[in-house]
């Protein structure tokens, strides 16, 4: 009798406890949702990270590492999502690997989570990142691959930002392209193609009046140019 009794109040328990859980997924749904319309970040990382743990999917948890991203909570993204390759992930979730590995300066990592992205759906935009990531890992031909890829396929209301000024400015994305394909062609070969390069950089500002980084980048190449010809007259 003590045994059936004992399996009773268990049973009851399991039964109270699945109420409570239910309940408790109603109300973090709730909170979500008013987080939410209030605008509040903060308040809404709690709701879903609540709810995760109550009822796990595995979406909730690509919403919680994209919105730990936006926030630029890189590293709270990645914990949360993890920086394995699966076959399975979302394009949240690829998205979120590759822009928090990036920005946590892990390049390599990064380059095959933006690889994957482009193969799911070949974009302008994503060349761009594999092309710039390229260059940085000194990678060449991936990056003139991506480059001309960027290039013809552009299109004219495609905007790229920079932020090397006060003032962040926007140029066209085929701009942006033809600014990376003169730091292609000037890293072939790092003396001889300094005109070609500025030439580029030329015809960049031609479409592209305020793209500063262009400036700045001719400016250093023509005092790399002139340092070699003093070096080649004092020879």
């Amino acid at each position: 009798m003590k045994r059936f009794f004992g399996l009773i109040l268990l049973v009851s328990s399991f039964a109270l406890n699945a109420q409570s859980n239910t309940d408790l997924v109603k109300h973090f749904e709730a909170y979500y949702k008013q987080m939410k319309a209030q605008g509040d970040i903060q308040g809404i990382i709690n709701g879903m990270t609540h709810l995760n743990l109550l009822a796990p999917l595995q979406q909730r948890k690509d919403t919680l590492a994209y919105l730990y991203a936006s926030e630029g909570r890189y590293m709270q993204a990645l914990n949360t999502i993890g920086i394995e390759k699966s076959a399975s992930d979302s394009d949240i979730a690829l998205e979120v690997k590759a822009l928090s590995l990036k920005s946590l300066k892990q390049v390599d990592l990064a380059i095959g989570f933006f690889d994957e992205i482009f193969k799911r759906k070949p974009s302008a935009v994503v060349a761009y990142e594999l092309a710039e990531l390229s260059l940085q890992t000194k990678k060449m031909a991936e990056a003139e691959k991506h480059v001309a890829y960027g290039l013809a396929n552009a299109k004219a209301d495609m905007k790229k930002a920079y932020y090397e000024t006060q003032t962040p400015y926007e140029v066209s994305l085929k701009a942006a392209f033809m600014y990376l394909n003169a730091l292609v062609v000037y890293n072939k070969d790092t003396k001889a193609n300094i005109d070609a390069a500025v030439d580029i950089l030329d015809d960049t500002l031609k479409t592209a009046p305020n793209f500063n980084l262009v400036q700045l980048t001719k400016n250093e190449l023509l005092r790399q140019k002139q340092v070699l010809q003093e070096q080649a007259t004092k020879k």
